[in-house]
């Protein structure tokens, strides 16, 4: 079962993939292009403790304007790079004005590698850390194109600057649905740090990293660059309803919601005679929760009958559940009208203690309307597919295996009566 849902998961991630590459066709004028190309605002924290000598006998400050540059020389060209301070101005001991110090060093943009390094070299460890303004400004850095956006935000230390938490700001930003990715990188191995980073970064589907060389710093860095250039199928934001009725009727494309703990989330996709549906759904614990949950899609006629589905259950080991389903329709001598399935998102995670319900948790969905199978032999059979086979040969090697041990033992059993 696990092995048929990560395949149908791949089969539906592949098809968007495919079907963004003949949205996207390569003909594409320039305002196209520049409207798709990739964002990256690299947040720096200059806060007073980047002063420490840690990070290979230097400042961790040294370090990191080391990596930028490094950084900076292997920045694709197709890639619009930004840098955004937290910390760096304000050497005060007002926390209300510290907590508002962040500022663009270098605007979002076509890259000019001499300018970039330039305004790196000033920088001078000063002030606080906040890391939840600094996320709210760089989003808003950059707003606006449909190609991919991330944040790779790099911080020795935690928001200095409650009660705006960075955590909740992180999930204020993924529940826009603008699909920016946050990545977070940490310069000291600190409990309370990484959980705050790590908290910021799953809340957006990135990652956290903890790094204490220069050389580390340089290469995640570079990694996450070079990740915001490969090509991606940006979800758009979708608002499952309450009931079928009142639900939103999508497309073949990818989608994101917000899922809040153990609610129904509806939608609706219109299915024609001889094409078959497949849909996936994923639900990210991007908070603490408590184990033994669980995911459950169902696609249903519009009188509330269902017709397939797909489900997962956890113990809490992973961050992320997925499921999906197929439903092929079959081919009609006359003129059929299209078929409208109704497709229910459902959940049983629960709240930890002290844990905010709101916003939901990120819910991404992979709807595909694809022509039909040609052959029956190509629809899955009680969910086994051409697993029947495999059934089949192990079935078969079974019987024959106990025929053989049977055999054996009366053999055995009869030499021993003889001797």
């Amino acid at each position: 079962m696990i092995r048929t849902q990560r395949l149908a998961a791949g089969v539906c991630a592949l098809l968007a993939a495919l079907a963004a590459g003949i949205a996207f066709p390569a003909g594409a004028t320039a305002d196209e292009t520049t409207a798709a190309a990739p964002k990256v605002d690299l947040v720096l924290d200059v806060s007073g403790s980047m002063r420490t000598k840690d990070m290979d006998g230097g400042t961790r400050m040294a370090a990191a304007k080391q990596a930028f540059n490094e950084v900076l020389d292997a920045t694709p060209e197709n890639v619009l790079l930004g840098i955004r301070t937290l910390g760096a101005n304000y050497p005060g001991d007002d926390r209300k004005t510290g907590c508002k110090d962040t500022a663009q060093l270098y605007p979002v943009g076509p890259l000019d590698r001499t300018e970039a390094k330039t305004a790196v070299a000033t920088l001078s460890p000063t002030g606080w850390t906040p890391i939840g303004p600094a996320l709210l400004k760089a989003a808003g850095d950059l707003d606006g194109g449909t190609g991919s956006k991330r944040i790779v935000l790099i911080s020795d230390g935690e928001d200095t600057c409650p009660p705006l938490d960075p955590c909740e700001v992180a999930r204020e930003i993924a529940a826009k649905g603008i699909g920016l990715t946050i990545d977070t990188l940490g310069l000291v191995p600190n409990v309370k740090m990484r959980r705050q980073l790590s908290c910021i970064a799953e809340a957006t589907g990135g990652t956290y990293t903890s790094v204490e060389h220069t050389a580390e710093l340089t290469d995640r860095v570079n990694q996450l660059v070079d990740r915001a250039a490969d090509p991606v199928v940006t979800p758009v934001a979708a608002e499952g309803a309450a009931s079928c009725a009142k639900a939103p009727t999508l497309k073949s494309g990818l989608y994101t919601d917000r899922e809040e703990f153990g609610q129904e989330r509806w939608y609706r996709v219109d299915v024609e005679p001889g094409q078959e549906l497949r849909a996936s759904v994923s639900v990210s614990a991007d908070r603490a929760v408590n184990p033994d949950y669980g995911v459950l899609l169902r696609a249903l006629t519009v009188h509330g009958r269902e017709i397939v589905r797909g489900e997962a259950a956890s113990l809490g080991r992973t961050d992320v559940i997925s499921t999906g389903l197929r439903y092929p329709k079959a081919e009609s001598d006359d003129d059929a009208p299209a078929e409208t399935v109704c497709v229910q998102v459902t959940n049983s995670y629960s709240a930890a203690a002290g844990v905010k319900t709101t916003p939901g948790m990120p819910l991404e969905l992979t709807v595909d309307v694809v022509d039909g199978p040609s052959q029956a032999s190509d629809v899955a059979a009680f969910g086994l597919g051409r697993g029947w086979w495999l059934l089949g040969v192990l079935v078969l090697v079974g019987f024959l295996a106990g025929v053989l041990w049977g055999w054996a033992s009366r053999w055995r059993v009869a030499v021993w009566r003889t001797n």
